[in-house]
Formats: structure tokens, C-alpha cells, sequence
């Protein structure tokens, strides 16, 4: 029987992270003397810090010389591992331990793969770090989500074809991730921005054995 592999992201997914981001966002955005709302946020799904404080300046109309925005990618990292400091199993999305039980009680490879670059310390914060047998974050890749890099990379960590991988996801950039890697996309979300996944669930409190087991078993 063939190998398969399950790869979560992290924001939104497993925890809401979203939250302190945008609280560490906006706290910048503010410093540099503009507004930066929810609405604008949904545009940093998915997306690399770097690439995000360049999407902040071009809403602020802020022009940054290298030194300036490498600092301002500092103080903006230094504020959300404030706000993060204090997570715990709390934070953990609804039913997410149920499914991480069920792959692990059957010996299924896990992964995660996330934009992240503080990845393993909020999966440690919230207790879920056992789980996972390889995580690929924001330290390791150099590509972007839709670039499939940092999927490809997980799928090749566990030992499993990208064609057997699951990947599980809140952000369209990482839908079409997943899809351009080859892998089964499921976007966890809203049905209508992640059109593009293969399957799609508000949470995984929707998500039921049977469907899991599907999964496993290369019913879909």
C-alpha cells in the first residue's frame, strides 16, 4: 500500500494566529502615521513577512530605504512574539486535536508547512508539537505560497509522493500551493474564497471520521 501524507498550515488552521499579526501590523501601520484595517489583512493570508511589509508600505504610500525596512521587520516580529507569548491550548481551533489523534493512532506522517517563521514555538506554546513528525516554515523555503516549495519540501521530509499528500488550508495562496504541487487540496475556511480546493470546510468540527478515513484510504 502506498505511503500518504498529511500537511497542515499553521495560521488559521490549527491556531488563530491571524489575530496578533494584524494587531502587530496595524501597531506598525499606526507608528508610520496611517490606518491599516481588517479588510486590508486578508490580503497578508498565505503571504511571507517580507512580502507583507511591502504590501503595508504600498498602502501607506511609504517609501523605505533597506536599512529602514529591515528594521521595521524587526520590531514587527518583536511585537507579535509579544502578543504570542502567552498562547495556550486555548488557542487551538475547534476539533483540530480529534484529527490530529485520528492520523496519528493509524501511524500516518504529519507534517506542517507554513509560512511562519515562529512556527515550532506556538506549536510548542499550545502543546501540539509531538504530533508533527517534520515542519517546514518560514526558515526553510525561499518561495512564497502559491509556490508550491515549502509543500514540496514536507511531502519529501515525510518520505511520501506529493500526489499522496493532503494538504489542509485557510489562505487561496496556499490552496493553489497545494494544487500546483499535485497534492489533494482542503480548504478550511470560507467555500467561496477557497473555491479552488478540491474540498472545502468551515472547520474541521465539520470534517467526520468517515471523511478522514476516505483520506486514508484513497476513497476521495
Amino acid at each position: 500500500m502506498r505511503s500518504i501524507g498529511f500537511i497542515f498550515d499553521l495560521d488559521g488552521v490549527i491556531v488563530d494566529t491571524a489575530k496578533y499579526h494584524y494587531l502587530a501590523w496595524k501597531k506598525l501601520a499606526n507608528e508610520l502615521g496611517f490606518e491599516f484595517t481588517h479588510q486590508q489583512n486578508e490580503l497578508f493570508k498565505g503571504v511571507s513577512r517580507k512580502r507583507c511589509l511591502e504590501i503595508l508600505l504600498d498602502i501607506g504610500n511609504i517609501n523605505a530605504t533597506q536599512e529602514q525596512f529591515d528594521a521595521w521587520m524587526v520590531d514587527k516580529n518583536e511585537d507579535y512574539l509579544a502578543y504570542i507569548e502567552n498562547m495556550n491550548a486555548s488557542e487551538i481551533l475547534p476539533d483540530v486535536p480529534r484529527v490530529l489523534d485520528f492520523l496519528k493512532d493509524r501511524q500516518i506522517p504529519i507534517a506542517l508547512g507554513s509560512a511562519s517563521k515562529n512556527a515550532r514555538p506556538i506549536l510548542e506554546k499550545v502543546g501540539l508539537l509531538s504530533y508533527f513528525d517534520t515542519i517546514v516554515d518560514g526558515n526553510n523555503v525561499t518561495k512564497a505560497k502559491p509556490d508550491p516549495e515549502v509543500f514540496l519540501i514536507a511531502a519529501r521530509s515525510l518520505g511520501v509522493n506529493p500526489s499522496d499528500c493532503v494538504v489542509f488550508e485557510d489562505a487561496l495562496a496556499g490552496i493553489q500551493a497545494a494544487n500546483a504541487a499535485g497534492m489533494i487540496s482542503i480548504g478550511i475556511g470560507d467555500a467561496k474564497i477557497l473555491s479552488e480546493a478540491n474540498y472545502n470546510f468551515a472547520d474541521f468540527t465539520e470534517m467526520d471520521t468517515e471523511f478522514l478515513q476516505t483520506l486514508v484510504t484513497y476513497e476521495v
